[in-house]
């Protein structure tokens, strides 16, 4: 096997590591999972490093596992986190799982019959009929109280301000344990992974491997393995733009937003990111750095990362879209390229532009450009000017300039629905008929 470690140490992807994993993964095909908590419909893209790491394992001839935490879902984890979760209930953790099994099939072929082929799994397929009592007595009795406690999730908050810790959150690491335990009996699953902050949940489930597993005379394998947290340079949180969360979900982050994410990157940051977020070969990557810093302001380097990262997660024909569309606030886009956006970019695009609505009455018979400029949307002051713009030929109706004989109508509209205007290179406005 190749050194799947190695590989991922240089693109900054191992945190934690227990002995004895990277033997693990250099003798044999080997069986390793991540778990998904459906606390969302989706997952945005701190959720794309644990979903990389399963691309990784794959492409290197190892078994990945998607767990999807019906069970652990329903309780929240508790690692990271300084207040109680709100409990989900089950209708909308049912409709969260469904979303997070979609997604996962977007990137790993769950119908693939090649020997190392993904399988996704849900826990509560497992947990749904296990009773407490034959919880307490077959999970419960082979982890100490001490030993949960030592956990930083656990002691941080216990040390802190808040209210503390409710049962219900202290048993998470003992249902994630026993996911792997589970795992490990039925699928021969020997390697867990994720990030960093669980690594007290991970190792847990290493010891209920072992202390489940006395039938046998040898002592079971169970290994552990996290990436880390992923940050910005800055010290800011990843993952979130002025708006919230880049999720991975088109209708919820538009493909032109998802772009420019990762196009807005600075280079110190996308220096670190085009290790972590693509699948580019080592050489290719020092190349793109290389040639980078001799010529940093054609920001190389965050076009390919925002390309290879649009490509993967949504497809070539969807980041070609994000490409014109960022051209027509950026480049010499035509009133055809404008044209051509659907709706959702459309807004995507001109989001925080001004805006006005005309009703749809007004256009029917045409009006006159000054007229728009001024009473109908307040984009210029004044008719006069309106009109001094208009001679200085500085004003574009869907990136077409016009003079003061221009009337518009409704064949000028973008989807039956918008009119952009412009002055000058920047001043853009938004006209929406209603």
């Amino acid at each position: 096997m190749e050194n799947l470690v190695a590989a991922l140490q240089w693109r900054g992807l191992v945190h934690d590591i227990m002995p004895g994993t990277e033997e693990q993964l250099l003798k044999e095909m080997t069986t390793t999972y991540i778990g998904f908590d459906p606390t969302s419909d989706s997952l945005h893209i701190g959720s794309l490093v644990p979903i990389i790491l399963l691309v990784h394992l794959e492409k290197f001839g190892h078994k990945p596992i998607a767990l999807v935490g019906g069970a652990t879902g329903m309780i929240g984890d508790p690692s990271g986190k300084s207040d109680e979760r709100n409990l989900l209930d089950e209708a909308t953790l049912n409709h969260n799982v469904a979303g997070i099994k979609r997604v996962l099939s977007r990137f790993l072929d769950f119908n693939s019959t090649a020997k190392n082929a993904p399988i996704l799994v849900n826990n509560y397929d497992w947990m749904k009929t296990f009773t407490f009592i034959d919880f307490a007595r077959e999970v419960g009795k082979r982890i100490t109280v001490n030993y949960m406690m030592a956990k930083d999730s656990v002691k941080k908050r216990l040390e802190g301000e808040g209210e503390g810790m409710s049962f219900t959150e202290f048993t998470y690491q003992l249902i994630q344990g026993y996911d792997f335990y589970h795992l490990h009996k039925h699928y021969n699953c020997v390697l867990q992974m994720g990030g960093s902050d669980q690594w007290g949940n991970i190792t847990t489930g290493t010891e209920l491997v072992r202390r489940m597993n006395t039938n046998t005379n040898e002592v079971a394998k169970a290994y552990a393995m996290t990436c880390p947290l992923i940050t910005k340079a800055d010290g800011s949180k990843f993952g979130k733009s002025e708006s919230g969360n880049i999720w991975l979900d088109a209708d919820k982050t538009s493909v032109y937003q998802f772009y420019q994410f990762w196009l807005n990157t600075t280079d110190v940051d996308a220096e670190k990111y085009i290790k972590i977020f693509t699948f580019l070969e080592e050489d290719t990557i020092n190349t793109l750095i290389e040639t980078h810093k001799t010529e940093p302001h054609l920001r190389l380097l965050q076009r390919k990362l925002a390309d290879e990262v649009t490509v993967f997660v949504h497809s070539e024909a969807e980041l070609e879209k994000a490409i014109k569309a960022s051209a027509i606030l950026f480049g010499n886009a035509t009133s055809e390229d404008l044209k051509a956006l659907d709706t959702a970019t459309f807004l995507a695009v001109f989001d925080g532009v001004p805006q006005a609505e005309m009703p749809r009455s007004v256009i029917e018979n045409g009006i006159d450009i000054v007229a728009v400029l001024n009473e109908k949307t307040g984009f210029l002051k004044s008719n006069g000017e309106a009109r001094r713009a208009l001679s200085e030929n500085s004003i574009a109706v869907n990136k077409e300039k016009v003079t003061e004989t221009f009337v518009l109508t409704a064949k000028d509209l973008i989807n039956n629905e918008f009119v952009l205007l412009q002055r000058g290179k920047k001043n853009y406005f938004v006209i929406r008929i209603v």
